[in-house]
């Protein structure tokens, strides 16, 4: 997924819509990102750490922490833009499953589906519902949740 993908800048809770697809750019899963974060979470787990280790599990090389990648995935969906300067909180992240390996090496990106937006006048503005997809250099799915997340609506920022 190497194709610039350019959405409008920070789009309002009354500019989205059920159906609406955004999609990243993509990243590549780098040893150095899997060094940091299992030295920054603490989980230095040998699935992800230890290369002869791997050798003798099911993965047969180290992976990447899952929530590593979902960390990733997070920075993905921001870097469109779509949310700039309008998001007010990331509220819920619900159903994620972790269903394939993330090697080293692993060039991922996020497809975002909204399949529903809900208005909180209270709040000034509304939750929206996305489905998230994360997918690898060959467009497997290996990690898949719902995220809902808090957005201004246009009359309140």
């Amino acid at each position: 997924m190497s194709s610039l993908r350019t959405y409008p800048r920070g789009l309002y809770f009354d500019e989205f819509e059920a159906g609406q697809k955004i999609t990243s750019v993509g990243r590549t899963v780098t040893e150095s990102d899997v060094v940091r974060f299992a030295g920054l979470s603490g989980d230095f787990n040998q699935i992800h750490t230890d290369a002869e280790y791997c050798k003798d599990t099911p993965f047969k090389e180290r992976v990447a922490h899952g929530l590593l990648v979902l960390s990733i995935a997070s920075g993905l969906a921001v870097q469109t833009g779509v949310l700039e300067g309008t998001i007010i909180a990331f509220r819920e992240i619900s159903e994620l499953k972790f269903i394939k390996p993330v090697y080293i090496g692993d060039t991922i990106h996020v497809e975002l589906i909204v399949t529903q937006t809900k208005a909180l006048p209270r709040l000034g503005g509304g939750i929206i519902f996305i489905e998230l997809d994360v997918l690898n250099q060959e467009n497997d799915t290996v990690m898949k949740g719902e995220w809902k997340v808090l957005v201004a609506g246009k009359a309140n920022l």
